[in-house]
């Protein structure tokens, strides 16, 4: 949930909890889908429901924070599965089955579609997980409705027609719960303050300047850490930097922006005041990207009261954009069970107009210090 707490003060459940629920879900679908008759042995239940145990083992603390920051360029799954691939020569090989149907190697399909796809269990826990505690009923959906509704053809999972309506309300919750939970305005600003603040750490740590961190959380910002890096499981500072990733979690994170709030460096320590006293910056949204005369305003606001050179405004004035897609039909579709045997495309068998949740919405916004109190 990444900062969602400073909006949501429920929204403080953690990833554990929700592999764990994702577990349980995974069991219960293989239990569905052997009582329809499909043969699932222990082995392959077994390794699936290790996949979905360990499907996102690769994310940093506070979601995907550190993937823009301290160690860029390289993805959870890219670290999960490599954290799996190490496991297993711990284990003497007994994770390769589960591996295989984590990377869709394995020749049963609807194992991994199980554990990622437009319909897995992850999703059908994260989404009731999330609704629940940030109070969102937007995000509710009916996760055992639609589990005791799967069924296989054709190697792919199908949801038999009496589903169709949990299917439904499936897809616009997703859709709600991104908009007004993941990609609420507030979290992205937080977000984004806490990856300047990272960013901007790394950048002095690597020019030599000191500054308070846990040893794990130092060996990421005084060394620069690749891909090769994970993939070779290279030692940094004489431990495996797998092994330091793992040791990474949000205290570290909070620990080291609270020390950095009396640091001398300023824009740092503003940083990290803005994070630690919630003083978030001002942000906006809309359909259309920012006219650039209007931007360049802003940055001209910020140099002048700030007193910062040109290099320095990208701590202050943040810009991007925001996706959401609901339902990928062009990567894995939900197909639907008729009770003649037909199977269509959730988007043909849906007797309303789903074809907006299939689209990509982009969105734009821009944050910026509220002492500015620019209109």
């Amino acid at each position: 949930m990444g900062l969602s707490y400073l909006v949501f003060p429920g929204a403080n459940h953690t990833r554990f909890e929700h592999a764990l629920g994702a577990l349980y879900l995974m069991r219960s679908a293989i239990d569905v889908l052997r009582m329809k008759g499909h043969e699932i042995s222990e082995e392959e239940a077994e390794s699936a429901s290790i996949a979905i145990l360990l499907h996102d083992i690769g994310h940093g603390p506070f979601s995907h924070v550190l993937e823009n920051s301290i160690v860029p360029g390289i993805s959870h799954e890219c670290i999960s599965l490599l954290l799996m691939e190490k496991m297993n020569m711990d284990f003497s090989g007994k994770l390769e089955m589960a591996i295989r149907i984590f990377k869709d190697e394995y020749p049963k399909k609807f194992l991994h579609q199980l554990v990622s796809g437009q319909l897995d269990v992850d999703r059908l826990d994260y989404l009731s997980r999330d609704s629940f505690f940030t109070g969102v009923s937007e995000g509710i959906i009916s996760a055992e409705r639609i589990i005791k509704m799967l069924d296989i053809r054709n190697d792919q999972l199908v949801v038999e027609i009496k589903g169709i309506y949990s299917i439904e309300k499936f897809l616009i919750a997703r859709r709600l719960m991104y908009w007004q939970v993941y990609l609420h305005k507030t979290v992205l600003s937080a977000e984004h303050l806490l990856v300047g603040a990272l960013t901007r750490a790394k950048e002095l740590a690597l020019q030599g300047e000191y500054l308070w961190a846990s040893p794990c959380l130092k060996s990421f910002l005084y060394n620069r850490v690749s891909i090769e890096d994970f993939k070779t499981n290279g030692p940094v500072e004489g431990t495996p930097v797998l092994e330091l990733f793992a040791q990474l979690d949000d205290s570290d994170i909070m620990s080291g922006v609270k020390s950095w709030c009396n640091h001398p460096d300023a824009t740092l320590s503003y940083l990290a005041r803005c994070i630690t006293n919630r003083n978030l910056y001002k942000i906006k949204i809309r359909n259309k990207p920012f006219e650039e005369n209007k931007v360049e305003a802003i940055r001209q606001k910020i140099e002048k009261y700030f007193g910062i050179g040109h290099e320095m405004v990208k701590y202050y004035l943040l810009s991007d954009s925001i996706t959401n897609s609901a339902y990928n039909k062009d990567s894995q579709k939900i197909n639907i069970l008729f009770k003649n045997g037909k199977i269509s495309d959730i988007n043909v068998a849906s007797d309303i107009n789903l074809s907006g949740l299939s689209e990509t919405v982009r969105k734009y916004f821009i944050c910026y210090p509220k002492e500015l109190d620019i209109k």
